[in-house]
C-alpha cells in the first residue's frame, strides 16, 4: 500500500496533476509525500522477512482494497476541475475574509487584486480609482438565469490549500456576443474595467478562447 500511494505521488508530480488539486502554497506536498512514502515502502519491504507467514485477514484485505480506490480512480480518470456546477455552491471570494496583499492602485490588475479589492472599503477606493484601465483575464464562462444574452460572468476559482477550500471569483463581463460562448468555456477578456461597489464590469473589446492554463485554480 505504501508503494501504490507513492506511486500516486510520483504520477500527480510528473504529470502535473498536483495542478487540479493543491494551491501553488501547498505543492510542495507531492514531491514530500511521495519521497517519504518511497523510503518507507523500500523499508518495509527489506524488512519484509519473517521466520513464520502469516495470512491476510479479510477485513484487512477489504481495507487495502479500499485504499486503492481512490489511486486508481485518479490515475485513470481524466483531470476534472470545478466548474459552473458548484459556482453557486462556493463562497464568493469577496465574502472568505481575505484582504489583499498587494497595492491594487498601481501596476497590472490581476483577477486575485481585482477580487480581493471588493473585500475591503480600502480595496473598493483603490479599484474604483482604477475606473476605465485596461485588464486581461483568463477564466471561464458562468451563465445564471438572469444573464442577459448580451453579458456573461467570468469566473475563476481561488484556492489557499487545496480545492476543498475553493472560492470563487467573478467578474461581470458586458459587451458579449450573444451565444458565441458556451458555459464553461475558457476565455480571455480584454477591456476596460468599471468597479460598482462589490461588482466589478468589464467592457469586453476582445474575447478570444483559450485553453484552460495549466494551474486552472488562481493562490489568494
Amino acid at each position: 500500500m505504501l508503494a501504490v500511494w507513492a506511486a500516486l505521488f510520483w504520477f500527480l508530480l510528473l504529470s502535473g496533476r498536483d495542478a487540479f488539486y493543491l494551491s501553488t502554497r501547498t505543492d510542495w506536498v507531492v514531491p514530500v509525500a511521495a519521497g517519504l512514502l518511497s523510503v518507507a515502502a523500500l523499508g518495509r519491504l527489506v524488512t519484509a522477512r519473517v521466520a513464520a507467514s502469516e495470512p491476510l485477514r479479510r477485513r484487512e484485505a477489504w481495507i487495502m482494497t479500499l485504499m486503492v480506490v481512490p489511486v486508481l480512480l485518479v490515475m485513470v480518470l481524466p483531470p476534472v476541475t470545478l466548474g459552473t456546477f458548484s459556482a453557486d455552491k462556493r463562497a464568493g471570494f469577496a465574502g472568505a475574509g481575505i484582504v489583499p496583499t498587494g497595492d491594487i492602485a498601481e501596476g497590472e490588475l490581476t483577477f486575485v487584486d481585482i477580487a480581493a479589492g471588493q473585500t475591503t472599503p480600502e480595496g473598493e477606493r483603490a479599484l474604483a480609482g482604477r475606473a476605465g484601465d485596461t485588464v486581461s483575464l483568463i477564466g471561464f464562462v458562468t451563465r445564471y438565469a438572469d444573464t442577459p444574452a448580451d453579458e456573461l460572468m467570468l469566473t475563476r476559482y481561488v484556492v489557499s490549500c487545496c480545492v476543498a477550500d475553493a472560492t470563487i471569483a467573478q467578474v461581470r463581463v458586458v459587451n458579449v456576443t450573444p451565444g458565441a460562448f458556451a458555459v464553461d468555456e475558457w476565455v480571455e477578456v480584454t477591456g476596460p474595467i468599471y468597479p460598482l461597489g462589490r461588482e466589478v464590469i468589464v467592457s469586453a473589446s476582445a474575447i478570444v478562447a483559450v485553453e484552460r492554463p495549466d494551474r486552472p485554480y488562481l493562490t489568494a
